[in-house]
């Protein structure tokens, strides 16, 4: 029987490299997206196209009700979920002192009550099918990053919420969490500081979604791997 896979922010940047890469291995997935309708389509026809199969769920990850309703359609699509994949994120470039309220409440919403509350509404069918969970944490979920305080903070919480979550669902299903350091900058990361970010790490070079992709096959066949966060920075850690 195949395998079902949900992926939040599908559609776009490391969460698409993950939805192909699974469709490819031949996983059914549900391709979460928020405001990217245009290329979740897109996806979503490129995937049919070569026979796999491929549905699309838009929802506001910041509103809880809009979580559950993702949980009821995501599992309802192909009968249940098998791996659940929590990659949407929000990354606001905002310090402690510039940090409001809505921009709190969004931060932790999308990043952290989402990612939980994921979980705990897909755990009786991550349960019978002895499935896996990983979340995408990030280096600022190890390191405190000052200049993106919310984000940080949120980041932290997915790497203890993954421990939590390992505990509560074995034996029967698997949780980890990927930290990726420079593997894609942002679309306005001039390329000097692209530059800068490759001479931070040991190995002297930045990464690709490629890196993270091989992070999540690898996770969902360590059998006997559960509440580990696994760094794929090229080393950067290391010069904490």
């Amino acid at each position: 029987m195949s395998r079902t896979a949900l992926v939040t922010g599908g559609a776009v940047r490391i969460g698409r490299a993950i939805t192909e890469a699974l469709a490819g291995a031949g996983y059914r997935v549900v391709i979460h997206y928020n405001s990217s309708s245009g290329p979740a389509e897109e996806l979503r026809d490129a995937i049919t196209a070569k026979g796999g199969e491929a549905r699309i769920i838009g929802a506001d990850l910041s509103r809880t009700d809009e979580v559950k309703r993702l949980a009821d359609e995501a599992a309802a699509a192909f009968g249940g979920i098998d791996v659940l994949i929590n990659s949407a994120s929000v990354f606001p470039a905002e310090k402690l002192e510039e940090t409001d309220e809505a921009l709190w409440e969004q931060t932790m919403g999308v990043n952290l009550r989402a990612p939980f509350f994921l979980i705990r509404h897909l755990a009786h069918t991550l349960r019978e099918r002895k499935g896996a969970v990983i979340n995408m944490a990030d280096l600022a979920g190890l390191q405190p990053w000052a200049s993106y305080a919310a984000h940080s903070i949120s980041k932290a919480g997915v790497v203890q919420m993954t421990k939590v979550a390992a505990r509560s669902l074995a034996p029967e299903v698997r949780v980890n969490a990927i930290a990726p350091g420079a593997v894609l900058p942002p679309d306005d990361m001039s390329q000097e500081e692209v530059d800068r970010l490759a001479r931070t790490a040991p190995l002297q070079r930045n990464g690709s979604p490629a890196d993270v992709v091989r992070a999540v096959l690898y996770l969902l066949e360590a059998d006997f791997v559960t509440g580990e966060t696994l760094v794929v920075d090229g080393g950067r850690l290391l010069r904490t």
